[in-house]
């Protein structure tokens, strides 16, 4: 059963003014489920009937006294409702009037008499039946209840008059209402609320109750409606507001016409042309901005489009599309330039002077595309820089470190609210010049996620097939990036996606040596430090020995940062005592060195391990550089346990017991007792046990740490080795030599032991490097062993005097 439309406002006065004449309430009711609304005592509600269930229980009803009960349905989905599908207070109702149609259906005009509370179901077919208990209401004038009614006569006048669907019939009939209950009845049922509003009005009893229930609910209404009147006079306000402006507009167009004068806008168009003709662009791009200034000039200016369209063609013509800065082609200049700027890096600065040269010898050039590697601190950024400084060209940085989106490379398209183009265009336009040096910060450090993989979208950018015609997703028109010189930084290679690799030009960087940082400092890093403390020569002198002492017990790392903090730390300290006004020279010298940078961070772990018996000195590369490692080993009562410790990752344990396996196997050949491992257990550890350790070239170190072990023999002191093993005794080659050299020459060694195929390897390293260092180069472990080990079998009796002497010597 359906409610059939909205309430007749006429047959609610009717029904206002008279109660229905109808017999006695009997107790069992033939009960009518309906969907989406309730009729309250008194009201009449059209209703309509098509199913055969309602239509027989209409029909019985018909036939007999015309009451029956009508119960709201709790669930409307539910085609036909059960006991348990409808709520279980309800209303007894009369059949008022009842129309017939050729479709089947009824039409039917009911009228409620009084609510019913559901006590039992007698009946479920052909349609539901229950006994019901009817609800008599009794209340008490008083001052009370008039005041309710007054409050909510009040707040019902004002709901009509905020909303329009509301006639003013119903203002009359209110006021004209003198029970609570039905007042409280007729305003729900005129009112559109919840259903589930309703039928807590309609199981409220008390007449006073109901109408204090009712009092929120017709609050909240008020609420909404002032809120919704309140926007629509807003918006109302907005348009009247923008038909003025367009009046007065239109107005002023006409006055200026008759005048001969033009409009803001106009001159704004004929601007932007002027702009487009003088950015010089490209014959297709021109003609794209052409198109959208055309379209600039029909669009409304309050339309979003047009500030869309505006922005566009700002970045168009604001675009280097044909400006470019002369390159500086005196090739001695440059050099010179470079020279000062960077110590050493021969081989940066000798790429550079060559792409002069053929840049000289051929004009239309395309740019290099260079890749710098190297650990943090050897002045990658600042090579950059002095590339673009000694060429006399514009410098753009941008740091592709944590960068995700692609759209960071390519732009947004313009469909996107506050659109921009991608960062290359961006540093191309703040550059000026359509030929800028273009650095490409952590290239190794790029994300990848849902928005896309910006390494993907830097391959059209570095290649110099393809970025002749750049298109970002934001211009939608080639740009010229061919004559761009791109510089990538990263610190380690292997996170570079292999087709991003192959379009670059790798160039390593190395660390420093112990002597090269001496000459960084005292030509760059304490003039620069001194200058931007605000010293001078005459308050503050740094010696060689100072600066050596600073580089060997304040600072461990390839490049030279840490090593300016120091510095300025230093220069900071001096700048406070003159500005107390003290104003003497300072020297800081290698005794002092400890009153401005307090005790030293590192020392040197060689000294700590000179002539150690299963000790030995291995080389570890890492992506600050290289660095050196000790292995240590050591034995003690048991049998057949090897153990492991110092962090050792699963590749770095397999080379300790392939070194373990092949020392056994060659025991007599070494001097060893052939059952010792029956004797007893075998520790090997590496210091540092905090930092993870992994990799095949500790192989070489841990047999030598065992032999020495073994035979009782020390491990030169002065000597490192790096090499992977196998169980036959082959040294197979490794990677990373050039770092392990120099963090060897670094730390004092004085000869480095290889595998025999990586001889070719030393030819990328510089003589200055090399210089002092002694290169073994071996196929085999009984030459390391052979070569590390002293010639001499250490005295134990000798070393323990010598121990016991020195602790009476420390006694007290």
């Amino acid at each position: 059963m359906n409610n059939k439309n909205g309430n007749n406002p006429f047959n609610i006065l009717e029904a206002s003014e008279k109660k229905p004449a109808v017999k006695k309430i009997p107790e069992e009711l033939p009960i009518l489920p309906i969907k989406g609304t309730i009729v309250f005592p008194l009201i009449i509600v059209p209703l309509v009937a098509v199913k055969e269930r309602a239509i027989k229980l209409i029909d019985d009803a018909l036939e007999g006294d015309k009451i029956l009960g009508l119960v709201a349905q709790k669930n409307l989905k539910k085609e036909i409702p059960g006991k348990d599908d409808v709520y279980r207070v309800g209303t007894a109702s009369t059949i008022a009037k009842m129309l017939r149609f050729p479709d089947g259906s009824l039409r039917l005009l009911v009228q409620g008499i009084s609510r019913i509370r559901i006590k039992e179901f007698t009946q479920e077919e052909p349609y539901l039946k229950a006994t019901v208990e009817i609800i008599e209401e009794r209340w008490e004038k008083g001052v009370k209840v008039e005041a309710l009614m007054r409050n909510i006569v009040s707040m019902f006048q004002k709901l009509i008059e905020l909303s329009p669907h509301l006639p003013e019939e119903l203002e009359a009939i209110v006021i004209n209402i003198e029970e609570p209950g039905r007042l409280a009845d007729f305003i729900v049922a005129n009112l559109n609320f919840e259903l589930e509003d309703k039928q807590k009005i309609l199981e409220t009893f008390g007449p006073v109750k109901r109408l204090q229930n009712l009092t929120p609910i017709l609050m909240k209404e008020i609420n909404i409606l002032e809120l919704g009147a309140k926007i629509r006079s807003q918006v109302k306000d907005e348009i009247d507001e923008d038909q003025r402006k367009f009046y007065l507009r239109e107005q002023l167009k006409a006055i200026q016409k008759e005048l001969g004068e033009k409009d803001e806008r106009t001159i704004e168009i004929e601007e932007l042309k002027k702009k487009i003709k003088k950015a010089k662009m490209p014959k297709d791009v021109e003609k794209v901005a052409m198109k959208e200034l055309e379209r600039l000039g029909v669009i409304p200016v309050q339309a979003a489009e047009y500030h869309v369209i505006r922005t566009y063609l700002d970045w168009l013509v604001n675009l280097p599309w044909s400006k470019e800065t002369k390159d500086n082609l005196a090739i001695k200049e440059v050099e010179k330039v470079l020279n000062d700027d960077h110590y050493n890096l021969e081989d940066v600065k000798e790429r550079i002077i060559e792409f002069l040269a053929v840049r000289k010898l051929k004009k239309d050039s395309k740019g290099p595309i260079l890749c710098f590697i190297g650990p943090p601190g050897v002045g990658k950024t600042s090579l950059g820089k002095s590339i673009a400084r000694a060429l006399g060209r514009k410098f753009v940085r941008f740091s592709l470190g944590g960068v995700r989106d692609e759209a960071e490379i390519r732009g947004h398209r313009r469909t996107y609210v506050a659109a921009l183009p991608g960062r290359i265009i961006q540093g191309i336009k703040h550059a000026g010049s359509n030929n800028p040096v273009f650095m490409l910060d952590e290239v190794d450090k790029i994300g990848v996620d849902f928005r896309g993989d910006p390494a993907a979208a830097l391959l059209e950018v570095l290649d110099p097939e393809q970025n002749n015609s750049f298109s970002d997703h934001y211009l939608e028109v080639a740009f010229d990036l061919s004559k761009v010189m791109f510089i990538t930084t990263g610190n380690i290679i292997d996170p570079i996606p292999p087709a991003l690799k192959d379009r670059m030009e790798i160039i390593t960087l190395p660390g420093y040596i112990i002597q090269e940082k001496l000459e960084i400092a005292k030509s760059f890093l304490i003039p620069r430090q001194v200058n931007e403390n605000g010293l001078s020569k005459k308050l503050i002198k740094f010696t060689d020995n100072a600066i050596l002492e600073i580089v060997n017990d304040y600072t461990r790392e390839a490049g030279v940062r840490n090593l300016e903090r120091s510095i300025g730390s230093i220069c900071r300290k001096v700048a406070r005592k003159v500005a107390e006004g003290r104003k003497t020279l300072s020297i800081v010298n290698k005794g002092n060195v400890k009153e401005f940078l307090g005790p030293a961070k590192y020392y040197s772990e060689i000294a700590e391990r000179t002539g150690g018996v299963g000790i030995a000195t291995g080389l570890a590369w890492t992506r600050a550089g290289g660095e050196i490692l000790f292995v240590e080993a050591t034995k003690m009562h048991g049998k057949k346990c090897l153990t492991l410790t110092g962090q050792m990752g699963d590749v770095m344990q397999e080379s300790a017991e392939a070194a373990l396996s092949y020392i056994r196997s060659n025991a007599k050949r070494f001097g060893i007792d052939g059952n010792f491992y029956d004797k007893y257990d075998i520790h090997i550890h590496i210091p540092e046990g905090a930092i993870p350790k992994d990799g095949p070239s500790a192989g070489i170190t841990m047999s030598v740490a065992l032999a020495s072990l073994l035979t009782e023999k020390p491990v030169k002191p002065d000597v490192a080795m790096t090499g992977e093993i196998t169980l036959r005794g082959k040294i197979l080659p490794i990677g990373g030599v050039k770092e392990k050299v120099m963090a060897a020459k670094r730390a004092g060694i004085k000869e480095i032991i290889l595998p025999e195929k990586n001889r070719s390897n030393l030819e990328e390293i510089s003589d200055k490097v090399k210089r002092g260092i002694k290169f073994v180069f071996i196929d085999c472990i009984d030459d390391a062993i052979q070569e590390a080990l002293e010639r001499k079998k250490r005295n134990p009796r000798k070393t323990k005097s010598k121990r016991k002497k020195k602790k009476r010597k420390f006694s007290f």
